[in-house]
C-alpha cells in the first residue's frame, strides 16, 4: 500500500506531491544549558525551562536566570521552536513552543532542545500534530524518560515546498494568536474573580467586606453553617440488590463533582426501594453538594434534587437564610474548614456534626443573593470563554489532522 502523498485539506494553487524527510534535514538545532545551583543569580541570562512552556506558549513561570560568565550555548531568536526532551512526566516531553519575539540574553536549560529552520511556524505546527507525538513516544519505550538528538535524526515526516510550509505555517500561526489571546482573556477573568472574591467577603476579624452593593451598611454577622442549613450525608444500597439499582433516583459519586458548576444527571441511578433500604436522602435544587473524604471540598449546586453516596456532607440551604449561590462561592473557605477540621488515619475525612459547627460571616439574605447573582454572572462569563476557547483547540486539533499528512 503506498503511503499518503498529500493532505486531505491544502490551500489554492498546490498540487505536488509532499516527500518525505528527516527533520534534521529541514531544521538544525541546539542543546540546552547544564548549569548548577551556584550558578543562578537575580538577573543576568534568562534559562527556558520546561515550566515555561504551556499551552504551546512561552510564559513567564518560576523564572531562573544564571552568570552570563558560564553560557556557552546559542541565544534563542525569533522563530526558534522550543522541545521538552526530558521530564519526570512522561506526558511533558514533545510539549513546545516558538519563540515570537525579541528575547535578548535567553538560553535554553538543560532538559530542552530547540530546532531552528526557514519556517520555524511550519516547524511548531509539524510538532503539534499526531504523527510527531507517536514518534516521540516510539522514541521514548518503556523506561526512558528523554529523546535524545539521535532520536530526532531518525524522524520521518511528510514535507511540502517552503511556499506551501509558509502558508500553513502563517495559518496556524494565527490560529495560535487567537487561542493565546482568548486564553490571556480567560486568565485575566479568573484573576479578577479571585480579587473579587478576596473583598467581597469580610477578612479574619473584620465584620464588612471591602467591596460592597450600594444600600447595604449592616454588619455581617458571625454564625453556624448548621443554622443556616441542614447538612445531609449520603449512602449506599447494597450493590449485590438489583432491585436497588438503576431506577429514577440520581445518585451521585464524589469522582463525578470535577468543574461543572450545576450537575443534573448521575452515571448511576437508584431506585425508591434503594433509597429506603440505605442512608441516602434526596436532596433538593438548589443544594451544595460537597465532597467531605480524599479530595475534600469539591462543589456542585443540585440542578434536579438527587441522592449522594457518603463521601459527601451536602449543604441543603434554609431558604430564609441562606442562598445557595452564596455558599457555593465560598468554596475555598467550605474546603479549608474541612482539611482542617477533617480527621482519619486512612484517609481524611469530614464529618457532618464538625460542617454543622463551621462558623462563616453572613449578611441578610438580601445582599447574599446580590453577591451570589454577582458571581454567577462572573462564572458564566468565565465558562462561555472558556468554552470558545475548548472549541478553539477543538478546530486546531481538526486542522492539524487534515493539513499534514
Amino acid at each position: 500500500m503506498m503511503s499518503k502523498k498529500s493532505p486531505q485539506l491544502r490551500f489554492e494553487g498546490f498540487t505536488d506531491d509532499w516527500e518525505q524527510r528527516k527533520l534534521t534535514d529541514i531544521t538544525s538545532s541546539y542543546s540546552g544549558l547544564t548549569y548548577s545551583p551556584t550558578d543562578v543569580q537575580d538577573k543576568g541570562t534568562f534559562v527556558l525551562r520546561s515550566s515555561n512552556v504551556k499551552n504551546d506558549q512561552l510564559i513567564d513561570a518560576d523564572n531562573v536566570y544564571v552568570n552570563p560568565d558560564i553560557v556557552n550555548s546559542n541565544n534563542v531568536k525569533v522563530g526558534d521552536v522550543i522541545v521538552v526532551v526530558r521530564n519526570g512526566s512522561r506526558s511533558l516531553i514533545g510539549k513546545h513552543a516558538i519563540v515570537t519575539k525579541e528575547m535578548p540574553h535567553t538560553v535554553i536549560g538543560a532538559f530542552m532542545s530547540a530546532f531552528r529552520g526557514e519556517n520555524g511556524d511550519y516547524i511548531n505546527a509539524l510538532l503539534s500534530t499526531n504523527n510527531f507525538q507517536k514518534e516521540v513516544h516510539k522514541s521514548l519505550g518503556a523506561t526512558i524518560n528523554q529523546i535524545t538528538g539521535k532520536d530526532f535524526s531518525m524522524m520521518n515526516f511528510q514535507t511540502p515546498k517552503l511556499e506551501e510550509q509558509n502558508k500553513i505555517g502563517s495559518f496556524f500561526k494565527q490560529l495560535d494568536n487567537t487561542i493565546a489571546l482568548h486564553q490571556r482573556k480567560l486568565d485575566l477573568l479568573k484573576e479578577q474573580k479571585k480579587g473579587y472574591l478576596q473583598k467581597m467577603f469580610p477578612k479574619n476579624g473584620e465584620k464588612v467586606p471591602e467591596l460592597r452593593f450600594a444600600g447595604f451598611a449592616d454588619d455581617w454577622e458571625q454564625r453556624k453553617l448548621g443554622e443556616l442549613s441542614n447538612i445531609v450525608g449520603g449512602g449506599t444500597p447494597s450493590t449485590s440488590n438489583s432491585e436497588y439499582w438503576d431506577g429514577d433516583i440520581d445518585w451521585y459519586a464524589p469522582a463525578e463533582i470535577g468543574e461543572q458548576r450545576y450537575v443534573s444527571k448521575s452515571k448511576k441511578t437508584i431506585t425508591e426501594l434503594g433509597l429506603k433500604k440505605s442512608s441516602a436522602r434526596i436532596l433538593p435544587v438548589g443544594t451544595v453538594l460537597f465532597t467531605s473524604r480524599a479530595g475534600i471540598g469539591n462543589t456542585a449546586i443540585l440542578g434536579k434534587e438527587a441522592t449522594t453516596n457518603q463521601g459527601f456532607q451536602s449543604i441543603v440551604p434554609n431558604p430564609n437564610k441562606l442562598d445557595s449561590y452564596f455558599i457555593y462561592s465560598r468554596t475555598n473557605e467550605l474546603k479549608r474548614y474541612g482539611e482542617v477540621t477533617g480527621t482519619g488515619s486512612t484517609f481524611v475525612e469530614v464529618s457532618g456534626k464538625q460542617m454543622s459547627k463551621m462558623p462563616i460571616m453572613i449578611p441578610e439574605l438580601s445582599e447574599q443573593q446580590k453577591i451570589g447573582s454577582f458571581f454567577k454572572q462572573l462564572d458564566d462569563t468565565i465558562a462561555l470563554h472558556q468554552r470558545k476557547l475548548d472549541l478553539l483547540k477543538e478546530q486546531k486539533k481538526g486542522f492539524l489532522q487534515k493539513m499534514f499528512v
